[in-house]
């Protein structure tokens, strides 16, 4: 039988640190007898916790509240320069980048563009430690253009941790970063990636695929709240997926784990006609440019694929052989689109699927009511479809998402002596 575990005092205040200081991030600012309620402490221990804690540079006084009679009590709220910690988007073309403080408050945004100019001297706070060495052996000249794009955040101190969202993932089994194409991702084919830039940016790094990232922020703020079980397709010039099971993200043994745009699909070449980053598969067939040229067949025309396919789903809502045609053409992308979901679906059986992407914001609405049709058409189960519900960049959102839990798991303290401790995503 395995013994209990007793609480020691050092392991309690640890416990209603942690508790206290997440209800005030929930709920604060909180007077004393407000937090004493709400975590369940006599008061007290709520003063002697909140000195603790105080002290520790974690909560500071944020003013008064005057109450009934003219009573006043002291509030108190989490101190947001406790830690901050950057998200960043990396496309071909650009890289966005957010910063936030430990109370997710965005206190940073820039677009840098590319190809990247030299980095100007910052007259913010530097945002890595000083003592991080300027160039490293490898990557160097990838650690300065990402240094040189959260430097334009103007980060207000140090960061804590930079979470990275990219277009491929990282293989734990080499440390490289895979599944991209050296000319969608240049200077990103290096050993031991993460490592690399940790050290070169002096800073804790974490690089997740943009798609899984996505699937974060639609967890926490979108549409996939409360399903234990979705898949997220991102569709857009290129088709990426991401896999929610049982709550939580599945990366897969190579962390390549919906990486579908060269899924073999019926209809389109495969690997072994086009080599492995060729035009195949599933991004042959329903990815932008695809789209767009079958689009171009049923008379639909635009200056790129979001602009085709909105205007098809303008077309169609109209009357006449020109709305006939973009509704068949509209018909035609939900088909190819709910090809390759039915394949996913087959395998992980959600309960849901969200689109999101520049294709399904072109699309919105009939387009979506169409990929759903199709795919109760192809499908033995019946997985909801909906749009994507996050305001904004869900790759930054769900890199702060990220970074944020796992800084506060830091800051806030594990807890001790054997009581299990709350993991990050």
């Amino acid at each position: 039988m395995k013994p209990s575990v007793h609480g020691t005092p050092r392991l309690m205040r640890a416990i209603n640190d942690r508790a206290a200081l997440r209800i005030l991030l929930e709920k604060g600012p909180l007077t004393r007898p407000e937090l004493s309620r709400l975590t369940g402490l006599s008061k007290p221990t709520a003063f002697q916790l909140l000195a603790r804690l105080q002290e520790a540079g974690l909560v500071v006084n944020d003013g008064v509240r005057t109450g009934q009679a003219g009573r006043t009590a002291e509030v108190y709220r989490v101190n947001g320069a406790a830690a901050y910690v950057a998200a960043l988007d990396v496309t071909p073309g650009r890289i966005g980048v957010r910063v936030a403080d430990i109370t997710g408050a965005v206190v940073g945004e820039a677009d840098y563009p590319a190809p990247f100019p030299e980095p100007s001297p910052a007259s913010s706070p530097a945002p890595f430690p000083a003592s991080s060495p300027v160039q490293p052996p490898e990557g160097g000249g990838l650690v300065e253009r990402l240094r040189a794009a959260v430097e334009a955040a103007r980060p207000p101190g140090p960061l804590r941790r930079v979470v990275i969202g990219v277009q491929g993932a990282v293989d734990p089994t080499t440390g490289r970063l895979d599944h991209a194409a050296a000319e969608d991702m240049p200077g990103w084919q290096i050993p031991d990636l993460v490592p690399t830039l940790t050290a070169g940016l002096g800073v804790t790094v974490d690089v997740e695929n943009d798609v899984n990232l996505a699937a974060l922020a639609e967890q926490a703020h979108g549409a996939a709240a409360g399903c234990p079980d979705f898949v997220l397709l991102w569709a857009g010039e290129g088709l990426g997926a991401a896999l929610v099971i049982g709550g939580r993200l599945h990366r897969g043994f190579f962390g390549g784990a919906g990486e579908v745009g060269y899924m073999p699909i019926p209809g389109a070449a495969t690997a072994r006609d086009g080599g492995r980053f060729g035009h195949h598969g599933y991004q042959a067939l329903a990815g932008g440019p695809a789209l767009q040229d079958l689009l171009r067949s049923y008379g639909v025309r635009g200056a790129d694929f979001r602009e085709s396919v909105a205007t098809a789903a303008r077309l169609a809502e109209g009357t006449g052989r020109a709305a006939q045609e973009a509704a068949a053409g509209l018909r035609t992308v939900a088909s190819r689109v709910a090809l390759g979901l039915a394949t996913i679906a087959a395998v992980v059986d959600p309960g849901l699927v969200v689109l999101a992407g520049g294709l399904m914001s072109a699309g919105g609405e009939p387009l979506r009511d169409l990929v759903e049709r199709e795919l109760r058409v192809l499908d033995v189960d019946r997985p909801q479809v909906r749009l994507s519900a996050v305001d904004g960049n869900p790759v930054l959102v769900g890199g702060l998402d990220l970074a944020l839990a796992r800084v506060r798991d830091e800051v806030f303290g594990h807890a001790r002596d054997g009581a299990p401790a709350e993991a990050g995503r």
